[in-house]
């Protein structure tokens, strides 16, 4: 399938429409991101996306593009809602995933490096004992039906009125944190059961919690208006909607499927069983879908409580005195109706971020000068990034860019290549890097090397427009799942 790809401009790659497609493909990427193994799989659900009824303009993977369940993760695609316009499109859960709205929260301090070194395992330990962490934690509350019908309903607005969020955050979360649209009634007893003693854990996979410094400043205006500064300490949050948005998907694939068929879709795969937006099970998916976004603004909510509770028991004081602003909450598994070309699309993002560029409406009045700031996480081994979104983005990929480095090896494999003791002892020894993993397999699984190179994603990002470099971030110490 990579034999297919024409270069266009550089880092910019289309696949021509041919059989059934009815838009391009259109991947950014690079020479080197594009021979990594597998990645003929990936861009073939490229073209798979691109026969899905109503798709606007082109189905998009951004540079950490991988193989995916239907969608390629790194995959954005755009679905037109009035009829009026042409086709109407759909909704997939395969374009959102099994981790709805799996998204990073990145938190500022006062601290500087220096009084994050000496004591590493000092903070580590101590946000480990805060934040439950891996397969099957629970968080440190359980819900009453009524507490989680509020969170399914109003999100993060929930852990600010119980005092687990401050008010200033809300401004600061992408969607100030709520999808209005969600419809709890449409999230299953069972999914509601898995989350209800979930909320406020960070889970296993590639998730974490993250203590940085800020290594490196790009942008000096933007870094300015987002807080940061050089030599800075930040604390870095990568989890979702853990059990609930898990079983919210389960739930509603088949019903999906089923209105596919229906409907007469001719899918190229069942994994992108798709809905007409206009359907029954489209609006009910998007609702209990809108309602496990709540939920997972919700657990990285209260995961920011417990961060800035372990840093008032190290360093005393309380979070406003250290400086624990939020900088900003992106989601990278979503689907969401939003205004591009002129007309309302159901914009699927999986494994990628929404980079708004600057003077949208639909970011904090104190960043339009800037754009929306995109947290880009790394592995535990290299580094993240802080990048804003650009006028580029809003122009070519409904205001979209990449969301981490992408998988470069399966987890098998990368169990296989790398041992979890030598691994975690050769990062704190090495690279200064205190990891404290609750399963030293996940560790293994999520090593520096089983992804692809972080700062070549997030190049070509820069490089076409689709998001400006901001701040690089490396990390101090881990906690993982």
């Amino acid at each position: 399938m990579k034999d297919k790809l024409v270069s266009t401009a550089k880092n910019i790659y289309e696949l021509p429409r041919e059989g059934k497609m009815k838009v391009p493909g259109r991947i950014y990427s690079s020479e080197a991101l594009l021979s990594h193994p597998g990645m003929s799989s990936a861009i073939e659900q490229v073209a798979n996306v691109a026969e899905l009824p109503g798709i606007v303009d082109a189905s998009m993977a951004m540079p950490d593009i991988h193989w995916g369940y239907g969608f390629p993760i790194g995959g954005v695609a755009a679905f037109r809602s009035d009829s009026t316009k042409g086709e109407i499109g759909v909704v997939s859960p395969g374009g959102v995933g099994f981790d709805i709205n799996c998204g990073v929260r990145l938190l500022r301090t006062n601290l500087l490096e220096e009084d994050i070194r000496g004591k590493q395992k000092e903070i580590i330990d101590e946000l480990y004992k805060q934040v439950p962490a891996g397969l099957g934690s629970k968080g440190k509350i359980a819900l009453s039906d009524r507490e989680l019908d509020s969170v399914l309903s109003v999100g993060a607005t929930w852990a600010e009125e119980n005092g687990y969020l401050w008010k200033k955050d809300l401004e600061v979360l992408e969607e100030n944190g709520c999808i209005d649209d969600a419809l709890p009634e449409h999230v299953s007893e069972y999914a509601r059961k898995r989350g209800r003693k979930q909320v406020g854990s960070l889970g296993s996979g590639n998730h974490f919690l993250e203590v940085q410094k800020v290594e490196e400043i790009f942008d000096e205006e933007a870094a300015k208006a987002f807080g940061l500064f050089e030599g800075q300490a930040v604390i870095m949050t990568h989890t979702g909607s853990r059990g609930c948005g898990h079983q919210v998907c389960q739930d509603h694939l088949d019903c999906v499927l089923s209105a596919s068929k229906r409907e007469g879709i001719d899918l190229p795969d069942k994994q992108l069983a798709s809905a007409p937006l206009y359907t029954k099970e489209a609006q009910e998916y998007l609702g209990a879908m809108s309602a496990a976004a709540n939920f997972a603004w919700t657990n990285r909510s209260l995961i920011s409580h417990a961060t800035r509770n372990a840093f008032s028991n190290i360093f005393g004081g309380d979070g406003e005195s250290l400086g624990m602003d939020t900088v900003y909450d992106v989601s990278h598994n979503i689907a969401k109706m939003e205004v591009h070309l002129g007309e309302e699309l159901c914009v699927h993002r999986k494994g990628a971020t929404r980079a708004f560029g600057p003077d949208s409406p639909d970011i904090p009045q104190k960043y339009r000068d800037f754009g929306q700031p995109v947290i880009v996480p790394g592995d535990m081994g290299t580094a993240s990034y802080v990048l804003s979104g650009t006028s580029g983005a809003m122009a070519n990929t409904f205001g979209s860019t990449c969301h981490g480095a992408g998988r470069a090896m399966g987890r098998k494999a990368a169990l296989k290549k790398y041992g979890s003791t030598d691994l975690i002892k050769d990062l704190w020894e090495k690279e200064g890097i205190y990891v404290k993993a609750r399963s030293p397999r996940v560790a293994s699984e999520e090593a520096p090397g089983a992804y692809k190179d972080i700062s070549e994603v997030v190049d070509v990002c820069h490089a076409t427009g689709i998001a400006n470099k901001v701040a690089r971030l490396k990390p101090l110490g881990v906690v993982k799942g």
